[in-house]
C-alpha cells in the first residue's frame, strides 16, 4: 500500500507541475526577454521616483529627449536617449496621463487628470509655461497642424477638448458620447479620429469646424481604446481592451480589414514606419509585434516583456523601443529594446 501511495503521490505532483507549466505565462529576462518576440534587451536604465504607474511617452528625435508621464508621481520625466540618462523631472502635473511632443511648435503638452488640466511645457527650459482647462479625465492628445489646435480625449467626460495652441486656451468641446479612448491625427485626410469606446466606434472630426463628420462602426471591437493611424497606408490600428483584439481599419472606406488576437489588456500603440513594425503594449506586461507592409498586416509574436509594460515609444532613427516599467526588483526602470532582425 505504501509503494502504491508513493506512486500515486508522484503522479499527482507531476500532473500539477504539468498543468502549471502549460498555464503560466512565458516570462523573459534581461538579454532575451521573450523568445516569441523579435527583440532583445539593450539596457535596463533606472528611473527616478516611486514604483507607481507610468503612462504615455513621446519622443523629440531632434534633441533625443523622451518625455515620460509618471502618473503615480504626478511628474513628467525627461530621458536623454543618446546619453541614456534622466536629465530632468518636471513636477506638479497632477496624475499626468498623456504627454505629446509637438515638433511644429517645439513644445510638449501633458494632460493632468488630477486637476482636469492640459499643461504646456517649454522644451528648452523644461518648465511649465501654461495651464488650461481640460475635460473630465483628460487622457490622449493629437495635434492638427493646419489649424494649430490640440485635441484632448476626455475619457470620462465623453468629449474631445480643443485647445488653441497659439493662445493656449480651450476654444471648443466636441461631444462624442460615453467613454473616449485615444485621439489621433491623420495627416492625409487632415482629420482627427477618436475612439468612442463605449459605442465600439471610431469618430472622425473635421478640425476646421470642430464637428463630428462620421461615426464608424467597428465590428468585432469591444472597448476600443488604443489608436494609431498609418496615414500613408490609409489604415488605423485600434487596440480593444474589452476583448484583447487589434482591429485594422481602412480609414478611407471605413471597412474593417482584419482582426488579430493581441497582448492582454492592450493600451498604447507605437509604429516604426521604416521597419514596418507595430508595437501593442498591454497592461498585463505582454507586448505584441506586427509586421506591416502597406495594408498587409501579419503577427510576429506576443509575449510577456516586463511588469505593467503597457507603454511604448519607438525611435524611428535607431529603431529602439522604450518601455517604462513601474517595478523591477523594487525600482522603476526604462527597458530599452532592439530589433533582432
Amino acid at each position: 500500500m505504501k509503494t502504491l501511495a508513493n506512486h500515486f503521490y508522484r503522479g499527482w505532483v507531476l500532473g500539477v507541475l504539468l498543468v502549471l507549466a502549460v498555464s503560466l505565462p512565458v516570462c523573459g529576462h534581461a538579454g532575451n526577454p521573450a523568445r516569441q518576440l523579435p527583440l532583445t534587451t539593450v539596457a535596463d536604465v533606472p528611473l527616478p521616483g516611486n514604483t507607481t504607474r507610468w503612462d504615455y511617452a513621446s519622443l523629440d528625435t531632434r534633441r533625443h529627449h523622451l518625455f515620460l508621464a509618471h502618473l503615480g508621481d504626478s511628474a513628467v520625466v525627461v530621458f536623454d536617449t543618446a546619453q541614456r540618462k534622466v536629465i530632468a523631472t518636471i513636477p506638479g502635473i497632477s496624475q499626468v496621463h498623456g504627454v505629446l511632443y509637438v515638433p511644429q511648435l517645439d513644445r510638449v503638452y501633458a494632460s493632468a487628470t488630477g486637476t482636469n488640466e492640459v499643461v504646456a511645457i517649454d522644451t528648452r527650459t523644461l518648465k511649465i509655461v501654461a495651464r488650461m482647462p481640460g475635460g473630465d479625465y483628460s487622457d490622449g492628445m493629437a495635434y492638427a497642424p493646419d489649424v494649430h489646435k490640440l485635441y484632448v480625449s476626455d475619457e470620462h467626460g465623453g468629449t474631445d477638448t480643443v485647445i488653441d495652441t497659439a493662445s493656449n486656451r480651450r476654444i471648443a468641446t466636441i461631444p462624442l458620447g460615453g467613454e473616449v479612448g485615444n485621439t489621433q491625427y491623420d495627416s492625409t485626410s487632415r482629420h482627427i479620429f477618436a475612439n468612442a469606446q463605449t459605442h465600439d466606434q471610431l469618430v472622425e472630426i473635421d478640425p476646421v469646424a470642430d464637428k463630428v463628420i462620421a461615426r464608424i462602426d467597428l465590428p468585432g471591437a469591444r472597448g476600443n481604446h488604443g489608436l494609431y493611424i498609418d496615414a500613408p497606408a490609409r489604415i488605423a490600428f485600434i487596440a480593444c481592451e474589452g476583448n484583447n483584439k487589434l482591429v485594422v481599419l481602412d480609414v478611407a472606406s471605413h471597412q474593417v480589414l482584419a482582426s488579430f488576437d493581441v497582448a492582454k489588456d492592450p493600451d498604447v500603440l507605437a509604429f516604426d514606419a521604416k521597419l514596418g513594425w507595430l508595437y501593442v503594449a498591454g497592461e498585463s506586461g505582454q507586448v505584441s509585434v506586427f509586421k506591416v507592409q502597406g495594408q498587409r498586416v501579419s503577427a510576429s509574436g506576443t509575449a510577456w516583456l516586463g511588469p505593467n509594460a503597457h507603454v511604448v515609444a519607438v525611435d524611428p532613427t535607431t529603431h529602439r523601443a522604450y518601455f517604462p516599467l513601474k517595478d523591477v526588483q523594487g525600482h522603476p526602470v526604462l527597458r530599452i529594446m532592439q530589433s533582432r532582425s
